[in-house]
């Protein structure tokens, strides 16, 4: 969905309108494009990290694991120096945003989805040869299923 270094900008574009935490942000961009798409947290996070080691953001700690980020003036700075780029990202951004919307995936599937995901994403680097196999062998028949209709 984006190019190199497309999401950094988003993120902080996003970031400077308001602090937020990484899934916050994964949330909005997905909001914007009607559920159609969210960057997936392999993306966010460790452009989060870039963006925090580049000394573009801060974070903060607030409980329950969550960080806060907020932009810094060196993020600023960045910001300024790129607004051309990033205001036509985002615009660029609010155009596919609409064409997706146009395509909205119903609330009921958009949270399935969110639950595999969720469900993925805590089973992270805890994955034997067979899990592995498990799991593929359960998304591409549901992939099968969803796009054939069948149930």
């Amino acid at each position: 969905m984006f190019g190199h270094g497309d999401l950094r900008l988003v993120l902080l574009v996003m970031i400077q309108e308001k602090p937020r935490h990484g899934y916050d942000l994964i949330r909005a961009i997905e909001d914007k494009f009607g559920g159609a798409y969210a960057p997936s947290p392999g993306a966010v996070y460790p452009t989060l990290t870039l963006l925090e080691e580049q000394d573009h953001v801060r974070s903060e700690a607030v409980g329950g694991g969550k960080k806060l980020y907020t932009i810094t003036p060196e993020g600023e700075a960045f910001l300024a120096a790129n607004r051309d780029t990033a205001d036509a990202l985002m615009a660029r951004m609010d155009v596919a945003a609409s064409a997706f919307r146009g395509r909205s995936t119903p609330d009921a599937v958009r949270e399935a989805y969110h639950t595999m995901r969720h469900a993925l994403h805590l089973r992270a680097g805890h994955w034997t040869s067979e899990e592995i196999a498990r799991v593929r062998a359960i998304i591409e028949k549901a992939a099968r299923d969803i796009a054939g209709g069948q149930g």
